[in-house]
């Protein structure tokens, strides 16, 4: 679990924001699955909408320049990203994020994110709450920021209780599928990358690289 500051830049925020107060939302129940339609409430960007393929674009290009996120997820594929909206009395209860997603060219969910564009000042309430083995996490972020999970643990979104909450919400199809695996080779790209600061090119330097690489070499699945 990684929380991601200003994966979006104040412009790109303001951008981002002036899109979407152009376009027409729906019923988030429309994308819910049998057993979430009981406790999505909240409404989501019509993907027919003039600037949805930009929001796209905008989101992705701002998630691939972002090292943390690329180093963390390590993204095969990511399904297109959905922008959802509370207003006062909406949340979202408790559910897991299937396991599959799409249509034809369906993916594998590894791991989702929720990407802040409300400051938490502009609503109350609306905690993501994220549960594992040591509890529940709640993750209210500043508008630009993003917390990345994995997409097999219950999540829920408290009911907002005033003010208007947005984010975008993504999945990520992992090149490295298994989870200790994705924490050993961030680990050691981190260490790799200090190493060459500190030291530069040096014959530690090349023995590590040679490692992480045959860790790929292993585990990847492009």
């Amino acid at each position: 679990m990684f929380c991601i500051a200003d994966v979006l830049s104040a412009e790109q925020l303001r951008e981002v924001r002036r899109l979407l107060a152009e376009q027409p939302y729906q019923s988030g129940s429309k994308t819910a699955g049998w057993a979430a339609t009981l406790v999505k409430n909240n409404e989501q960007l019509d993907p027919k909408g003039k600037h949805f393929e930009k929001l796209q674009q905008l989101i992705v290009a701002a998630l691939a320049a972002n090292e943390v996120f690329t180093l963390a997820a390590m993204p095969k594929a990511l399904r297109p990203i959905t922008f959802s909206r509370y207003t006062s009395g909406m949340g979202y209860g408790d559910h897991v994020d299937n396991a599959l997603m799409g249509e034809g060219n369906r993916i594998r969910s590894d791991l989702s994110f929720t990407l802040f564009l409300s400051a938490p000042g502009d609503y109350e309430g609306g905690e993501l709450m994220i549960e594992d083995t040591l509890g529940t996490h709640d993750h209210k972020l500043d508008a630009g920021a993003l917390v990345l999970y994995p997409s097999d643990t219950v999540h829920r979104v408290a009911t907002v209780t005033s003010g208007v909450r947005q984010v975008a919400v993504g999945w990520v199809q992992s090149l490295i599928r298994d989870p200790r695996q994705r924490q050993i080779l961030f680990d050691l790209e981190v260490l790799r990358r200090q190493l060459f600061q500190q030291t530069g090119k040096t014959a530690q330097f090349d023995s590590l690289s040679k490692s992480c690489s045959n860790l790929w070499r292993m585990w990847a699945e492009p």
